[in-house]
């Protein structure tokens, strides 16, 4: 379990990139509106902690039942990160999410708002470069810090404003960017060995 401070620093700042908690709030705030006015904020966050470490420690066994390689996911999920890191940066909608609040926290807020396709996606590409401790710690951080998120909807929205939530969605969009391409270029090498 050894690791640097500058390693979980990584990885939680990347998994809080790609869950973009902040970057949802104008989704979850017209989910909520149309769930009645709440949001079971535990509840989603239990759920969506469940299927991040679920997929960090089954994800190999997963992968191997499709006979892909840690690396080979690892470029694909890069990928991924990228095409979420430019929607952000850009505004334009590349995945097309299923708005549907009808089944309430689990779906579509647990998933796939939170844990949805991008972070499970980062979970399994970090493995590939970071060690799984860290990469549950990161995941521990991040489901503190979406707890508090969905408890404080009506203030965050009232403190950040529409511009404010707009510059912090395009900011985590270049630093997303960033670790994609790192992501890719520590992981591309090991093709065509």
């Amino acid at each position: 379990m050894k690791f640097t401070l500058d390693e979980l620093l990584t990885v939680t700042f990347t998994l809080f990139a790609v869950i973009d908690i902040v970057g949802s709030i104008p989704l979850l705030i017209s989910l909520r509106d149309k769930m009645g006015g709440t949001i079971r904020s535990f509840q989603a966050t239990i759920v969506s902690g469940v299927l991040m470490i679920l997929f960090l420690f089954l994800g190999n066994s997963f992968l191997g039942i499709l006979g892909i390689d840690v690396k080979s996911f690892a470029v694909g999920g890069s990928i991924v990160i990228f095409l979420l890191g430019l929607e952000m940066v850009l505004g334009h909608e590349i995945f097309k999410g299923d708005k549907d609040a009808k089944a309430g926290s689990v779906v579509p807020i647990a998933f796939p708002v939170i844990a949805g396709s991008g972070t499970l996606t980062t979970v399994m590409s970090l493995k590939a470069n970071f060690n799984e401790s860290v990469i549950l710690i990161g995941i521990l951080i991040n489901l503190v810090i979406i707890y508090a998120a969905l408890k404080s909807l009506k203030f965050i929205e009232r403190i950040l404003g529409k511009a404010g939530l707009l510059a912090v969605r395009k900011f985590f969009g270049v630093i997303l960017l960033a670790i994609a391409v790192k992501i890719f270029s520590a992981n591309i090498g090991s093709f065509g060995r």
